[in-house]
């Protein structure tokens, strides 16, 4: 008997893996393409790019996008399955032997959160890299438009006994190193009483990110009270490497999730609200609960007796309200965002809401489903 019911748990993971690596192709593929025409629009009238390199971009910019959308492969592939499984009658006969709804749906289900974790784990990081990859050459491809366009930088660094904010007017990457143009820092000491004293402003004409200083040129330097001081170099400590300056000028979407606790922390240090980078936190360790919920909610939407009709209904009601469930997810994030829900409860609500409605409806699948189609039976009878 255990056997047979491992061949079954396999049998059910196979063609649930199949019909979710189907719905993820399908998704893929829209994804580059719409993906390839953004490209091409915002990219090949500022730059001379060639199809190749177009299509490299494209590659380099995909991965993000499919990572969030990938649990409509898991609602749609899921849902595919069972509906199958339904209409081919399989479904009815492992009901009919006596096998339990809990213990078919449990593979799909313990499969996403096992691609759910792998995708936090590893896929993250490196949808991460290759979206800095994307905006490095991107930018490499239209530098002279962006120089002329782009809106101020703004960075922040500091520790127990003095914090520097900085503004450039363009950066860019040389030689592996982050450099800043046109630079102001405004330097502050820390008080005694933990107050902020400013003690002096540095204008520069370039600013280059080195191990554990900047290095300046160009540099003019004044303090309250004093006249300007003019020096050809001049070297500063930073707080920052350059990991983490390439974060504080991207969004905390494109920041790899082994990375945001340290984000987090030097955030913070540099007295800036960290708010957004630990509400991205919580979203993905919350990945593999969304994921393993969507899936049980598919399943639990397809697994209607074929003779009692409906079953086309319920699994689009089942699609609409994995819709739902995702955008809830967006609005909740927005709200976590304008801290006027916590990040914890922002990025931990959606997926426990559609885990139990999921376990809801499944309960009343397997406990009123089988009474009800009995019921139907003897009266037709």
């Amino acid at each position: 008997m255990n056997l047979s019911i491992g061949r079954l748990e396999r049998y059910v993971l196979k063609r649930t893996l199949a019909g979710v690596g189907g719905a993820l192709a399908i998704i893929a593929v829209l994804i580059v393409l719409i993906d390839f025409v953004e490209v091409s629009r915002t990219v090949d009238v500022r730059g001379d790019a060639s199809f190749p390199r177009l299509l490299w971009l494209t590659m380099l910019k995909s991965p993000s996008t499919v990572l969030t959308l990938l649990p409509f492969a898991f609602l749609f592939g899921t849902l595919a399955a069972f509906v199958g499984l339904n209409r081919r009658s399989e479904l009815i006969a492992m009901r009919a032997a006596g096998v339990s709804a809990w213990r078919f749906t449990l593979p799909a289900t313990a499969a996403a959160f096992i691609v759910g974790a792998v995708t936090v784990a590893a896929l993250n990081p490196m949808a991460a890299n290759l979206g800095a990859e994307f905006e490095r050459s991107r930018t490499a491809i239209t530098e002279e438009f962006q120089t002329s366009t782009a809106k101020d930088t703004w960075l922040r660094q500091g520790d127990a006994t003095s914090q520097v904010v900085i503004r450039a007017s363009a950066h860019d990457e040389v030689d592996g190193t982050v450099r800043l143009k046109d630079v102001s820092m405004f330097v502050y000491r820390v008080n005694a009483r933990g107050g902020l004293e400013f003690s002096r402003r540095i204008e520069a004409e370039e600013a280059r990110l080195m191990p554990g200083y900047w290095r300046l040129r160009g540099v003019r330097e004044a303090a309250p009270g004093a006249g300007s001081v003019r020096s050809e170099t001049l070297s500063i400590p930073s707080t920052l490497d350059e990991q983490a300056a390439i974060e504080r000028f991207t969004t905390p979407d494109a920041i790899a999730f082994w990375r945001l606790p340290a984000t987090i922390r030097g955030t913070e240090a540099a007295g800036f609200s960290a708010l957004p980078y630990r509400l991205r936190l919580h979203q993905l360790l919350a990945t593999p609960l969304l994921y393993a919920a969507l899936s049980l909610l598919a399943a639990a939407f397809s697994l209607r007796l074929m003779r009692l009709g409906g079953l086309a209904a319920l699994a689009a009601s089942g699609v609409a309200l994995g819709f739902i469930i995702f955008f809830f997810n967006q609005f909740c994030g927005a709200l976590g965002k304008a801290e006027i829900l916590p990040a914890f409860v922002a990025a931990w609500a959606p997926p426990l809401l559609a885990l139990l409605s999921g376990l809801t409806l499944l309960c009343y699948t397997e406990d009123g489903g089988i009474v009800r189609g009995r019921t139907a039976e003897r009266t037709s009878a």
